[in-house]
């Protein structure tokens, strides 16, 4: 039974889906003004591991995530670069793409973008004016927030505390509103900026209207599961609620998620913009195997901050390797195997308990890192059956089979295409010594199995060096 720690009711809650064997799926997506960093690729990886993970269930996932590409952010940066808004986001938007697709970060169903949906996010407004939730003032729209009663329940705020926290706040915009906690739908226009025109003037949407309206248009009134990091949930999706529960009347989520902070170095210090300490994922991957981020960043349970630093990039990598080591393995003792031993049954037992302990863990609000520790176990059993003098052909596929499948489920290939640098070092390794036992049958095995992998062996005065093909 899959449980879900839901935000709202803070509890776990048992998943029990609008429509059986689906879901529905909207995970909050960046601001494309820059590359992603490595918090946001955080929230990116931990809701793709849980996506895949439930694909492996069995359900059908429909899995929505937006790119915010109207944005104060956005504006700016475009006039520092030269660009229109328009070439700003794009550009952005491929690299977010260039990066993810580097961390195995499966395709979402639909990636919405905000100018794509302006007639949409007007008629949502405007819908929410005629239902007295939202007004027009001196151009701008904003919503009426003290009239939703539900409000705050999400963050677990009162209205009377939000109220008197914003009062303190002296804002030239508080001037235009009936409150001063009401938010903004729809921003007046300023002079030389992108806007569309509305029922109110020229203008541009507010960030919490944008994914109400998203949400709402690819996946109905109602969605099973909404996702984003911690830092999300008040004010943005506290307003997701208020807009999209106002409109349609209707419950809008049923379980909400929230990933865990990224804390950099060892001091654990939580990373920001703010203090100028977060690293971009574009920067890591020129140091870091794509793998090994994406492993780092999957085995942790989503919920618990992730510590990034040079010690624990190792770690993840060291882990990385001893898992596709016992794989390799594994696959070279598979070419010998023999295909009918009277042992199959017990021993294919053992993987496949150890397979039902992993669905058990990740059951348990998807907990990747008691998860983990299931395939160590699994990596230790496959390297002790490998090593034995006889092994069945039937055990080792079904093992390696079972293992590629919980590994994908993090986003990790174990297929020999994504071999580590370690990995190769080690063959080359074992290639010299066998060249000096003169085993040159082991050597040519060894080059043309790293051929077939990509990689070019050249064997020179100073030793043998490798490269990718």
């Amino acid at each position: 039974m899959l449980k879900i720690y839901n935000t709202l009711t803070r509890e776990k809650e048992e998943f029990k889906p609008l429509e059986a064997g689906k879901v529905k799926m909207y995970v909050c997506g960046p601001t494309v003004y820059n590359y992603i960093h490595i918090g946001n690729s955080r929230s990116t990886v931990a809701f793709d591991t849980i996506r895949r993970y439930l694909e492996y269930r069995g359900y059908e996932v429909n899995y929505v995530s937006n790119f915010t590409d109207v944005d104060d952010k956005i504006i700016r940066t475009a006039k520092e670069m030269a660009l229109t808004p328009v070439e700003l986001a794009d550009k952005f938007i491929a690299a977010f793409k260039e990066d993810t697709q580097a961390l195995e970060v499966l395709e979402a169903t639909v990636h919405p973008r905000v100018m794509d949906n302006i007639p949409e996010i007007i008629a949502f407004i405007a819908a929410l004016i005629e239902k007295g939730y939202a007004y027009e003032s001196d151009g701008d729209v904003y919503y009426r927030t003290e009239k939703f009663d539900d409000y705050g329940q999400l963050s677990d705020q009162s209205i009377k505390d939000l109220r008197m926290g914003a009062s303190e706040r002296m804002e030239e915009e508080n001037l235009k509103k009936e409150s001063p906690i009401d938010f903004a739908l729809w921003k007046q226009a300023k002079p030389g900026e992108i806007s569309w025109e509305s029922p109110w003037g020229e203008g541009r949407p507010g960030w919490h209207i944008e994914c109400s309206v998203m949400a709402t248009k690819y996946l109905g009134e109602t969605i099973d599961i909404h996702g984003g990091g911690h830092d999300l949930t008040f004010p943005h999706h506290e307003n997701e609620i208020a807009q999209s529960e106002a409109k349609t009347g209707h419950t809008f989520v049923n379980y909400w998620m929230h990933n865990g902070f990224v804390t950099m170095g060892e001091s654990e210090e939580k990373m920001s913009k703010s203090l100028g300490n977060f690293v971009l994922v574009h920067d890591i991957l020129k140091k870091v195997d794509a793998q090994v981020l994406r492993f780092l960043l999957a085995a942790a349970h989503y919920r618990r901050p992730i510590k990034f630093s040079d010690r624990t990039v190792e770690e993840a990598r060291n882990n990385l390797e001893k898992i596709r080591s016992a794989y390799n393995n594994a696959q070279y003792r598979l070419e010998a195997a023999d295909s009918d031993l009277s042992s199959d049954q017990t021993d294919l037992a053992v993987f496949e308990a150890l397979e039902a302990r992993f669905v058990k863990e990740m059951d348990d609000d998807f907990q990747a890192d008691n998860a983990m520790t299931v395939i160590y176990q699994f990596v230790k059993e496959l390297n002790m059956y490998s090593e034995r003098d006889q092994v069945s052909q039937v055990v080792l596929e079904k093992a390696l089979s079972l293992l590629e499948q919980l590994m994908m489920i993090f986003g990790i290939k174990l297929q020999a295409d994504t071999i580590l640098d370690g990995d190769i070092q080690a063959l080359i390794d074992e290639r010299i010594q066998a060249r000096q036992d003169k085993n040159f049958s082991r050597s040519d095995e060894i080059r043309d199995y790293l051929k077939e992998q990509g990689i070019i062996l050249d064997d020179t005065n100073q030793g043998t060096r490798w490269r990718r093909a």
